[in-house]
């Protein structure tokens, strides 16, 4: 029976990490659904962007005050899940604060306090994005879009963070009482516990064994709540806790504004103008006609891996929405919704693959059923959102491969964009006049 606790525990444990990796898989699985697309050159350069850009947060700057917040809870929350290393050892082989033993007594204390102080600044962050979020009334924090799952989300994810760090909070401070009298030996030190939960345990005079409850009741909790926050990822935006590593790694990485030109019209174009090409002569032997099966995208297998990946690692926090000109005047296109919206489509497909053994055709498509043609050509393609996105996601690329499907696979343009194509065509110019009165202009005066 004195086993009992480390067998729940070991169980526990594993059922939580198994959990954890099968959503990982899934999410996996879903993303290779998309066509594969080569981002393993500029090593270096890849290795840089990741570590400045998902690790250093630099791109967080750009708004200071939630800069330095998001650090604070970011920074604070990946370093205290350290002492997990702790609650692993001590839930499986029974023993307290199994650390002290090989950091020794200067270096816990040390270790020990800076985890306080990290989790007061985790406290004083999300206490403070929770009251931005709900009551300041952020523009980008309170529109439609963000209604329903998505705010009640975000406010699940704080609360639940500070929920740990106050478990964090009353074992330290149960734990500092009972080292007092003699109960534990003396490890750690525990500033911010001792000054706020000590004195309010303190009052009441709680007996040692009902501490030493409250301290292991503590104890699980955080343990409990980890595991819990870690299976919850799969379902929230937070995912890019762990995704913005990878997709700050697949960024693209040429200059905003570029283009992707696809391979086959341009042998296509070229063929066209060489006067000595053959256009019905079949490929040499041992090639391969490349001609895609579509062009542009309608569906999310007709987007690459990393538009996927950018989906499952969207935020959600709205500054690519924020500085949008269509958004900013009143047109119907949101950037973040793209990913959300693209996101969503995914896990639909990914519920139909789980239920059927492979993707059985329901009828719908992220094209229109999803995402309209409004939101597609409402975009002005000029970067704003993708140069404002913290973690480098790409929602432009979407809209453009959108786009591309609807004009080369349905001729499904504008009006004001077939009459300048048209124009192009006719007059070599995108304005309607001959090309033989084009510098009229210059002999008016």
């Amino acid at each position: 029976m004195q086993y009992i606790g480390n067998i729940i525990f070991l169980i526990l444990l594993v059922a939580g990490f198994g959990l954890f990796a099968k959503s990982l898989l899934k999410i996996y699985r879903n993303i290779r659904l998309g066509h594969e697309i080569n981002r393993n050159d500029r090593k270096g350069e890849r290795w840089e962007t990741m570590a400045r850009v998902a690790m250093g947060q630099s791109k967080m700057t750009a708004r200071p005050v939630a800069g330095v917040l998001h650090l604070f809870v970011y920074v604070g929350f990946v370093i205290i899940n350290i002492e997990l290393i702790e609650i692993v050892v001590d839930g499986i082989f029974g023993t307290h604060r199994f650390l002290s033993s090989i950091l020794g007594h200067t270096f816990y204390n040390f270790f020990t306090a800076t985890l306080e102080v990290l989790a007061l600044l985790v406290v004083i962050g999300v206490v403070i994005f929770f009251i931005r979020r709900n009551f300041y009334g952020v523009k980008r924090l309170t529109m439609k879009e963000l209604f329903g799952w998505p705010k009640n989300d975000a406010n699940w994810i704080l609360i639940i963070e500070f929920a740990l760090m106050m478990a964090f909070f009353m074992m330290n401070a149960s734990d500092f009482i009972l080292q007092a009298r003699g109960v534990f030996p003396e490890h750690g030190s525990f500033p911010i516990s001792e000054i706020t939960f000590v004195p309010f345990l303190e009052i009441f005079n709680f007996d040692s064994g009902f501490l030493m409850f409250t301290e292991k009741g503590a104890w699980w909790f955080h343990f409990v709540g980890i595991l819990f926050f870690m299976n919850y990822l799969y379902y929230s935006k937070h995912l890019h806790i762990i995704l913005a590593f990878p997709s700050t790694w697949y960024a693209n990485l040429d200059k905003k504004g570029k283009f992707n030109n696809l391979d086959s019209v341009t042998k296509e174009i070229k063929l066209m103008m060489d006067p000595n090409a053959d256009p019905y002569a079949a490929p040499a032997e041992g090639a391969e006609a490349d001609v895609p099966s579509k062009f542009g995208a309608e569906d999310i297998f007709d987007l690459n891996q990393v538009q996927l990946l950018n989906a499952y690692s969207c935020t959600e926090c709205g500054r690519c929405t924020s500085v949008c000109p269509a958004n900013i005047t009143g047109k119907k296109l949101s950037p973040r919704l793209i990913l959300m919206k693209t996101r969503d489509r995914l896990e639909e497909v990914g519920r139909n693959i789980d239920k059927n053994g492979k993707f059985v055709d329901d009828g719908k498509k992220l094209l229109n059923d999803y995402i309209t043609k409004e939101e597609l050509w409402a975009c002005t393609t000029c970067n704003a959102c993708t140069d404002a996105c913290p973690v480098l996601l790409d929602p432009l690329s979407i809209i453009f491969e959108m786009r591309r499907f609807l004009v080369m696979e349905q001729s499904a343009a504008p009006q004001e964009l077939n009459l300048m194509m048209t124009n192009v065509e006719n007059n070599a110019a995108p304005w309607q006049y001959n090309q033989a009165d084009r510098l009229n202009w210059a002999s008016e005066n």
